[in-house]
């Protein structure tokens, strides 16, 4: 009974701040998608699914809509890629204290506030003048990039911006899970003679399966919602709207036009689509083992 008495107490804030804070603002937003609901007007009409049906004639939002697509899956690849290779870099080593000091390398941006390191990137790494990457190119031949002005390498400005400030993340995750695998697996492949790279395919990786299927799922969640970037980084959307994101999307409906109803359906259009991506996901990558 005093067992059932400690849960309950412990777990009654949690819930309280479930439901405040997702549960009651979901609702509330989707109460909302049903409105012309402007805040500055006293009285906002009821209008169905006009909201939704206005969705399909808007190229803003198919825009929006494609981009976030090739950022979400571009970043989530690479992300997922890279931060396996480092986590597999630093575990080889044998030391504590070599293996907490890379760590800590790759995770100094994540800790680091991302609309402050954005103003960095824009201003001293991604200007076409006097920008750090075009002083580097310039400096074997290459001719300036114009990084946040041209349609066609906008986006990717944004993807190698979100793998410095996110991929460390990532990195320690793996890195742990790595550490977590019994060491008398490794040794029972040693005394059979397997290679290092069969080492990893047909032990490491099964192995991570747990910690992979957290990974991915929070990292297609995060960036399905990131906004700094995109309202730092890119002044007005890029041009041809090439930066434009349906995050940022919802903010200049919702804050800059004042339409709140449409907003917030684009937002529950956005909510449904990392909810069936996230769940596709964790049924692909079941794990039914232990160890």
């Amino acid at each position: 009974m005093k067992n059932k008495k400690f849960v309950r107490a412990v777990m009654i804030p949690a819930i309280l701040q479930l439901f405040v804070f997702i549960v009651i603002p979901i609702i509330v937003g989707l109460v909302i998608s049903f409105y012309n609901y402007n805040p500055l007007r006293s009285e906002n009409t009821f209008v169905g699914f006009d909201n939704y049906i206005r969705l399909f004639s808007d190229a803003e939002f198919r825009t929006a809509l494609k981009n976030t697509l090739i950022f979400v899956l571009t970043t989530v690849v690479l992300n997922i890629g890279l931060s396996l290779f480092l986590a597999r870099m630093i575990s080889r080593f044998k030391s504590t204290r070599v293996k907490n000091a890379f760590r800590m390398i790759f995770f100094l941006p994540c800790i680091a506030p991302m609309v402050a390191t954005s103003v960095v990137f824009k201003r001293s790494i991604y200007p076409t003048v006097s920008g750090l990457l075009n002083m580097v190119l310039k400096s074997v031949g290459i001719s300036s990039v114009n990084w946040l002005g041209d349609p066609q390498i906008l986006m990717i400005s944004v993807i190698i911006y979100t793998l410095w400030v996110d991929v460390g993340y990532n990195t320690i995750l793996f890195s742990a899970g790595m550490d977590g695998i019994p060491s008398y697996v490794y040794e029972a492949a040693d005394l059979d003679g397997t290679s290092e790279k069969r080492k990893f395919w047909k032990i490491t990786w099964p192995l991570l399966g747990r910690t992979f299927q957290f990974v991915i799922v929070q990292t297609l969640i995060s960036h399905f919602q990131m906004f700094a970037q995109f309202s730092v980084l890119i002044e007005k959307d890029g041009p041809q709207n090439s930066g434009l994101v349906l995050s940022r999307y919802i903010y200049k409906m919702a804050f800059e036009y004042k339409d709140m109803g449409y907003a917030s359906a684009v937002s529950m259009i956005l909510f449904l689509i990392i909810l069936v991506v996230s769940f596709l996901e964790q049924r692909r990558t079941k794990v039914n083992w232990e160890y």
